[in-house]
This record gives structure tokens, sequence and C-alpha cells, in this order.
């Protein structure tokens, strides 16, 4: 029986066709999304460049070659090489300064340092002795507050680079982005800027060589005063305290810039020894000062002396705001950082606690299901309706029919036809099948033709399907048998991917069979399956009565009916043996936009039901145990589930490339052995699984993208429409598993 319908009329020709209202919907939704796509991409964007913050301050990035044996010095001026170890470039020559006799100018390289820099203050103005403090940019961005009580004490800063890497080999450009950097970090901690200069591993003068003299030119003509140093404690090498200050101590009452370290490593023996040192030079007749200090008693003549902290310029424009931007970015980074490595170990273990569990239940479930005695009860071989919702579905319809038409158990076939435009109902009736009619509606979206197809159903039980599927000889039969309980309300069946060929198509075949009926296995046992797929589900007309029937209210009407049935007491299970072949996206544009509807009508399903969470008794057993199941492992687990990846390539670029690699592999090993175990339950043929590891690298991230633009969407309170996908009909006949 047919509701007939006069066909549309075609238009004018020469005149355009006017829109429709859901071209006009759909192009008003997608206006709409764009913002928040956009949204999407600067948090990834912005969790990027945090990263990559983090890890340029915490490594050396682009190597530190130094081959200093064999160094000729034949450019460097012999007065330098024999000069004091104060370096400056008056009128562009350079000249050497001194430190007066009977003074000791006390300068520490590598801070500030959170534990040991502050230790070394306190020591400092217990003597009252000030120091010149050497300083590295990354970690003065780092710990902005140290370099401001450091300053504020008396003391003097020079500049040690941002990253601590041998200037003598960089290029002019990484020379002065260190230098600039390194600035700028200062005016951001304490709003000052320097024109004290020292190179990392520099020692003595006399070890200037033609590789590094060009830094020191340069610098100098930019006016820094590089400084090296007459005396090396050595305490890096943690040779003892008495050692230290041994070899810190000048001979002869000569004056000195003597080197010590208040971060670089583990420095207890230099704390130890800094007071004893002090106590011992000032017991010699030695006075302390800065290197300011030391140029200003060098040359008397010129004048009274500028101040302990005369290299100091007050910083100010566009120098003081873009160094406090610094500070700020990484003040982020320091915060966001640790915490996404500690988001890092929840996703971890959750992803492996899942993995383990999967594989459990589900191997559990096969043995319950393959037991010779398991029965659901009578055989089921009543009738049943198949309720085919349509809406320009030309491509598929045929193929859909056919297939239903072989059905080993007696069904009748209702298709609703929901409005199309293209010609499907007349393609349903042409076929002249039995026992199929086809009801036509005005458009009105895929619950509202489910629920008229439940109204002229004529069975107790009713199979839903898509329009775009097609079903075994054996489906319908395997598929109702669970209805000999009388507990159970609904069946998910087995969806396949029939398109499998393309890569895309691949991809998402590994997906159904791992992420989706693998799943179903799991919930199934735990009774709180969450989704009954729309390709293939079967339901008791009076469960989905009760429930209200398919409601509009989400995106995901087949989530949502599915928790409206647990929460009315029914049972739901899954019976994999019920098998239907779909046509998947075969584009990267429809795949994202039915995982981003899917992913969205979920959250939209999860927060209408959320009530259930307080749900007493059976029908509170999914707010129980499925709804947090589902957000932690639908919606939480895979957020943050990039961390993995992001990490992962933050540890292959600042951290350890192998062992980054190594432990990246033995994740996608343990994915791969699930994945496996999954295409056996399955019976699937295991070539398939050659194209994983490139699926995780790119189809997964791409699904990560979609569930953060889903959250930003929840989030801003959008609203999404729902999307009809492009068809071709390439799905025909199932033809086994292969």
């Amino acid at each position: 029986m047919t509701t007939p319908t006069p066909p549309p009329a075609p238009p004018a020709r020469g005149r355009r066709r006017a829109p429709s209202r859901i071209e006009r919907a759909a192009g008003r939704a997608a206006a709409l999304q764009r913002p928040r796509v956009l949204l999407a991409l600067l948090l990834l964007l912005a969790l990027t460049c945090v990263m990559l913050l983090d890890g340029y301050l915490r490594a050396e990035v682009g190597g530190d070659q130094r081959v200093r044996t064999g160094a000729s010095a034949s450019d460097v001026p012999d007065d330098v090489l024999d000069g004091g170890p104060i370096l400056t470039f008056p009128g562009g020559e350079a000249t050497t300064v001194s430190v007066p006799d009977k003074t000791i100018v006390l300068t520490f390289d590598d801070g500030p340092d959170p534990t040991w820099t502050p230790q070394v203050l306190d020591i400092l103005e217990e003597y009252d002795v000030p120091g010149t403090f050497f300083l590295v940019g990354s970690m003065v961005a780092r710990h902005p507050g140290i370099v401001r009580d450091l300053v504020e004490q008396g003391n003097e800063v020079g500049v040690h680079t941002f990253t601590h890497i041998d200037l003598s080999y960089q290029s002019e450009a990484r020379v002065t982005r260190e230098i600039e950097q390194t600035q700028l970090a200062l005016a951001g901690a304490a709003g000052i800027t320097t024109t004290l200069f020292r190179a990392p591993y520099s020692s003595q003068t006399d070890a200037i060589d033609d590789y590094s003299w060009p830094v020191y030119e340069n610098l100098g003509e930019d006016g820094y005063t590089s400084v090296f140093i007459d005396t090396d404690s050595d305490d890096w090498k943690r040779p003892g305290v008495s050692n230290i200050v041994k070899w810190a101590t000048p001979e002869d009452g000569e004056g000195a810039s003597v080197l010590f370290h208040d971060a670089g490593g583990e420095r207890s023996q230099t704390i130890e020894a800094l007071p004893k040192y002090i106590e011992k030079m000032k017991a010699k007749g030695y006075t302390f000062t800065t290197v300011s200090g030391a140029m200003a008693g060098q040359r008397p003549t010129d004048g009274p002396a500028d101040g302990l902290q005369a290299a100091h310029r007050k910083a100010t424009g566009a120098t003081l705001y873009e160094g406090r931007a610094l500070v700020a970015a990484v003040a982020v980074a320091e915060w966001t950082v640790p915490a996404l490595s500690a988001g890092l170990v929840v996703v971890g273990v959750a992803v492996l606690g899942r993995f383990a569990l999967m594989l459990v239940l589900a191997r559990r479930h096969r043995r319950q299901r393959n037991r010779p005695r398991f029965r659901w009860g009578p055989p089921v071989s009543g009738p049943v309706s198949v309720i085919v919702p349509a809406y320009n579905e030309k491509e598929c319809i045929e193929a859909t029919l056919r297939s239903l038409a072989r059905s080993t158990h007696p069904i009748e076939i209702v298709v609703v036809d929901d409005g199309s435009t293209d010609g499907t109902a007349e393609i349903a009736e042409s076929l002249a099948l039995p026992n199929v009619r086809v009801v036509r509606q005005a458009n009105a979206g895929k619950p509202a033709a489910l629920n008229n197809g439940v109204r002229h159903a004529r069975y107790d039980i009713v199979v839903m399907m898509d329009g775009d599927t097609v079903f075994e000889p054996e489906t319908v039969g395997h598929l109702v048998q669970p209805f000999a309980d009388p507990t159970v309300g609904a069946v998910a069946g087995n969806a396949k991917v029939g398109n499998r060929r393309t890569l895309i198509g691949a991809w998402q075949h590994i997906e159904y069979v791992m992420g989706f009926n693998l799943d179903r296995r799991m919930y199934d046992l735990l009774r709180c399956m969450p989704t009954i797929p729309g390709a293939i589900g079967a339901f008791r007309k009076a469960a989905v009565e009760r429930a209200g029937g398919m409601s509009d209210d989400t995106l995901a009407e087949d989530t949502d009916i599915t928790i409206a049935l647990h929460r009315a007491g029914w049972r739901v299970v899954y019976q994999e043996h019920a098998r239907a072949w779909t046509e998947a996206p075969g584009s990267l544009r429809q795949l994202w936009s039915q995982r981003y509807r899917w992913s969205y009508g979920t959250m939209q399903a999860l927060w209408k039901h959320r009530r259930s969470l307080t749900d007493r008794g059976p029908s509170g057993r999914f707010g129980r145990v499925g709804m947090p199941l589902v957000v932690l492992f639908q919606v939480v687990t895979p957020l943050f589930a990039p961390l993995i990846d992001v990490f992962t390539v933050y540890s292959m670029v600042f951290v350890d490339f192998r062992a980054a690699l190594l432990a990246w592999l033995a994740v996608l090993g343990v994915q791969l052995g699930c994945a496996a175990y999954a295409f056996r339950l399955d019976r699937e043929r295991y070539r398939y699984l050659l194209m994983m590891p490139l699926q995780q690298l790119a189809y997964r991230q791409m699904m990560y993208l979609v569930l953060i633009h889903s959250c930003v969407t929840a989030l801003t309170g959008g609203r999404l429409r729902w999307q009809k996908l492009k068809r071709t009909g390439e799905v025909g006949t199932p033809a086994g598993t292969g």
C-alpha cells in the first residue's frame, strides 16, 4: 500500500531554482560552525605553541658542537689574549680590564635555579657581599621572582644566552636571537636590560679562538662588555668544599674574577664552600664588588663610580611589554605542561585499562555466546517489520530492498520516504518486491520517519536500518532471537563497512571492528549498551512507544532511544551474528560531517539523560555503570588522547628521540594486538591491519579534531542540524568478510 503524492514540478527553463528550506538551514548551520572550527583550531595551535615554548625553554635544539682542540687564535689580538677578564670595545677597539688588587668579583653562572640561587642570595646578604650573576634566559623566564629578588638585593646580572648554547659555531641570527631573548626575559622579570655578557663554556681570555672572536667583536660593537674569569673554583666537578675554596683563591693578593655556579646541577658543595671562601678572603683583606664596580675602580680618572649595578638599563617601551608577554607565556607553559603530563598519565592508564577490560570481557562474551547450551529462549520465528527511512537514497535504495527481499526470516518492509526529491519512492515502488510498502511524508527528519514507520508497522518487533545499508539473508533471523527473553527491549546488530577498498574505507573498517563491535561486547556483558547503531537495530514496538518514540531532541536518536530504553527498565543486548553492510563516508569532508554529528549528538543524549545517574533499581544501571563509562571512554579519554601524540613528538624533539619512538611503538603494538583479536572475533582478514600505523598517524588525529570541534560547539551553546551525506551506492549485496 502506498500513499501517493504528486512529484515535484521541474524548475522552469532559464530560471535558477530557489534553495529549499533544508538547503537554507544547512547553509546557516555551516556559517555558524565556521567560527567554532576556527576556535577549535586556535585552541590546538595554542597548545602546540605552549608545548614548543616549553620544549625550547628546557632543551638545546640544533646541537652544541664544540671542537676546541687545535683551534687557531691568529685573528685574536695579543693584548686580548694576555689581558684582563673584562673585554670592552670603546671606540671600536678591543680593550681588556683587570680586576683591582685585593678585589674579588664573585660571578655565578647558569642560574637562576629555584633550589640553589636563593641559598646563594641568603649567603651574600648575610655577608653583605654583591655578586654578578650570568643568567640563562630560559631560566629567567621560568623563575622571574628569583631574578627580581636578585636585582633588588643589589647584585648585578649579565646575559648567559637563552638556551646555554655555544655561540662560537652558530649563525649570526642565532647569536642575536639568544641575546635578545635573554634581554626580553630580564625586562619581563625585573624591568631591566644589561650590557654584560658571558658566553657559555668560556674561561680565560687566552682561550678565545678564531671561532669565538667574531662573536665578541660583534657584541662589542653593540655595546656589550664580555666577562671572562681569572680563577675557576671548578665547583661543577664537586671536588669537595676545601678544594673549591682553595681553587677559587687568587695568588699573591691579585684581584680576580672568580667563577662559581648557582645552577646546572647539584650545588650543595658550592653552598657550603661559599661562606668559608668569603670569610677567608675578607680575612686576607679582600673586598668584593661587581663587574661594574671593578671597571669603575680600575679607571678613577673617568669620574665617580656609577654604582654596583651600572651595567643595568631600565627596560622601557616595546622591550618591557614584550618581556612581560614572554614571562606570562612561560608561566602559562610552566603550568600547562605539568598539568598535561598528569593528564597524560591518567589518559594512558585509562586507555590501557580500557584495552584490558575490552579484551577480557570480549573473550568472555564470545565464550558465553558460543556455548552449545546458550539459548535466549524458544526460537523467534514470527514475522517482523523492517523500517527503512529514506531521504534521497536513489543510489542505494534498490540494493537495500533487494537484500531484504532475500531474508530467510519472514518480514514486511516499510519504506518511509522523507520528502525525497530524487525519485527514491518511485524507485522503491518500481521494484514491485513482495511485502514492500512505501509511506510518503513531507520532509521532517529521520526520527519522524522512524516514528511514522513504527505507526505503520504491523508486527510487535520492528527492525530499523538505514537506506544505504544491505542485510545478509540470515541477518534478521539472527537479530530477533534475543527477543525470546521477555526482558530484552532492543538488540544491536553488527555493522560492517561495505566500501572498505579505499584507504578511508579501510580505516573506518578497522574502527568499526575494533572501536564499535569490540566495545559492544564489553557493554553487552556489563548490561549498559549505550547505542544501537542506526544501520542495524531491532526493538519491541511496545518498548519504543512507551519510551516516547524516536526523539528529535538530539542528533543521535539511536543513542537517545537506547538510553531511554535502559531507563525504562528494558535490557539492550548485542547480537554479533546479525551483520549489516553500510556505506561509510567516502571523503574526509563527509567523514568529518558524520563524526561531528555523532559526537555532538552523543553529548546531547548524555546531557539529556544526565538524571539517569540518580535512577534507582534496574533502570539506574546505565546511570551507575554505562554513563560513567561512555563519558570516560567516548568523551574525556578521546578528548585528552592527543596528549599521547603531542608528548611523543615533544619527547622526540626535545628529550630522547629513540626512547619516545620506542614508547609510541609499544602503545601501537598494544593497539595492534587488540585490533587483531577483534578481527579474529569477527572473522575478518588481518591484511587491513597493515594500514593501522598510518591510521594512527592520520585518521585518529582527525577524529580528535572532530571531538574537540564538538566540545567547542557544545560549550558555546551551538546548534547543529542533520546533514545528509552523499551516497554512491557502491555497497551492493554482501560479499563476505573479505
